[in-house]
């Protein structure tokens, strides 16, 4: 019996684990959010949303890795292990895989603070989790510009769902804590809904 690296079934294999990868961190970025903003409810108490934010991100790690060691063992692409962490070094899609690694170097710097959070101080802990609020943005542009499904309609709505979700919870959480500031809210609200459409834009000139 032989093994192929070539073939389509780690092509489908990593397709599939990014497309779960960045469902996963979209839903831990709402929780962030709600967790942020001291979300709870009667039926909804707060311990719940923080419990599911942490268990999600590591879940988002898991999957990352599938996602991560199937693109390197495709020989089709030829993709190095180190391109996905050092930004912007592989010569293929060598600024869409760059911002890749850069939202995985985020994730994993999240991941790492949380663990040693009693050790680190809240201060330190709290300023390095806002760097969330870039990891999740950036892995977006990337799957938008690396992925070979966002030119379907399936795949380019799933994105705007992704997105249109994470902005009404942005928008949320500033009405929340700006109540009479709102210019400031609807300003950053059409910045964050003008965002997707200029991704999208950009994939189509393989950049």
């Amino acid at each position: 019996m032989t093994v192929s690296f070539s073939g389509p079934g780690l092509w489908y294999a990593t397709r599939a684990a990014g497309l779960v990868a960045l469902l996963l961190l979209t839903v831990s970025m709402l929780l962030g959010v709600l967790t942020a903003g001291r979300f709870s409810s009667p039926r909804w108490p707060r311990f719940l949303t923080v419990g599911l934010h942490r268990n999600l991100s590591l879940l988002v790690l898991a999957f990352l890795a599938l996602h991560i060691g199937t693109t390197v063992l495709d020989s089709y692409t030829s993709i190095q292990l180190s391109a996905a962490f050092i930004p912007f070094v592989s010569s293929y899609k060598r600024g869409w895989l760059g911002l890749g690694a850069v939202a995985l170097d985020l994730l994993i710097a999240l991941a790492a603070t949380s663990l040693t959070r009693i050790r680190l101080g809240h201060r330190a802990w709290r300023l390095v989790h806002w760097s969330a609020y870039a990891c999740w943005p950036v892995a977006v542009a990337h799957g938008v510009g690396a992925g070979t499904d966002e030119r379907t309609a399936w795949a380019a709505g799933m994105t705007i769902v992704c997105v249109a979700a994470v902005a009404g919870a942005v928008a949320w959480r500033l009405m929340r804590r700006w109540p009479q500031r709102w210019v400031l809210r609807t300003s950053l609200v059409v910045l964050a809904a003008a965002g997707l459409p200029a991704v999208l834009s950009l994939s189509g000139y393989g950049w």
